[in-house]
């Protein structure tokens, strides 16, 4: 009879755990769920009984509630769950679109200035029923978690991809490439520097980017960062002024800036991987295949222009 007994767990339960954990009081969890306090008290009480054991500590006064190591366990599992029931919601509005509704999709800097334009284009003509939402981050890992929890129907992202229920295609490979100022000594020279002359640079970098460690491994020594944005433009401002130099993507690199110099490092630093990615485990309409089709035709058109410039 035990597993049976589990069976009584309810959505109720699990979403009112969340929310002691997150505001560590009944009473700020029985806010933000619109609930009473005696509700959400009602809720932990159950779902204590249910699992048959304490998963909230209750310190009384004006300390905080906090969880017990068996509501903390339980809390891991339930944010899976609650994040599994969304999908399914967004799922079922998704099958009742048909060839409409909004596809919700990721993006960031770089794609959002060279690739979403033409491939919105496209994509616009093709299916002019859907409207495409975007959202934007500096991150790739805060868009997919939001995929995650169904929040978005995809997004673009490097790979490789954080862990998580996640497949992906691959894009579009942008080759870095150091930039330096125009007056830079390294600008004149016929052969790149090496990884030790890169390493005594003082470089702009990215403050969200998850390559800057993956750079560090392939060419064996620590980068010294002077500043960080996760803005491209004030990246290479800032080395235009002669702040500094940086290593970026050439696909985040604002073409025709005279106060910059480009500088090919070959296959010394593996490129960036730029990638689609969705839910492994969630409907896919028509609507968000075509959408992987057109950015693959966009991509394949693109490649060859930042291989020329390599």
């Amino acid at each position: 009879m035990e597993p049976d007994r589990w069976l009584g767990i309810e959505l109720r339960h699990l979403t009112a755990l969340e929310a002691v954990a997150r505001e560590g009081s009944f009473g700020r969890a029985a806010k933000s769920l619109g609930y009473t306090q005696s509700a959400v008290s009602q809720q932990i009480a159950a779902l204590e009984r249910i699992v048959g054991a304490r998963l909230v500590e209750r310190p009384g006064g004006p300390r905080p509630v906090s969880l017990t190591d068996a509501g903390e366990l339980l809390l891991r599992h339930a944010e899976a769950i609650v994040a599994r029931l969304s999908a399914a919601q967004a799922d079922i509005a998704a099958l009742a679109d048909g060839e409409g509704g909004v596809l919700r999709v990721g993006i960031y800097q770089s794609v959002g200035q060279r690739i979403l334009p033409e491939l919105m284009r496209r994509y616009a003509a093709a299916w002019p029923r859907v409207e495409i939402a975007l959202t934007e981050s500096a991150s790739d890992a805060e868009l997919l978690a939001l995929v995650e929890r169904g929040e978005l129907d995809m997004t673009f992202a490097d790979l490789p991809l954080v862990e998580g229920p996640f497949e992906a295609v691959e894009l579009l490979r942008d080759p870095y490439v150091l930039i330096v100022p125009a007056g830079s000594p390294l600008a004149g020279r016929d052969t790149p520097p090496t990884r030790r002359e890169i390493a005594e640079l003082d470089l702009i970098g990215y403050r969200s980017c998850r390559s800057t460690q993956r750079i560090e491994n392939v060419l064996r020594e620590r980068l010294n960062f002077v500043f960080r944005s996760d803005h491209n433009g004030t990246v290479q401002g800032l080395v235009g002024a002669g702040v500094g130099a940086a290593l970026v993507p050439r696909l985040t690199l604002e073409p025709h800036d005279e106060s910059v110099v480009e500088i090919d490092l070959g296959p010394r630093v593996p490129p960036r991987l730029i990638a689609l990615a969705w839910h492994r485990d969630r409907y896919r309409t028509p609507a968000a295949h075509a959408f992987v089709d057109t950015a693959l035709q966009v991509s394949a058109e693109l490649q060859p222009e930042t291989a020329a410039a390599a």
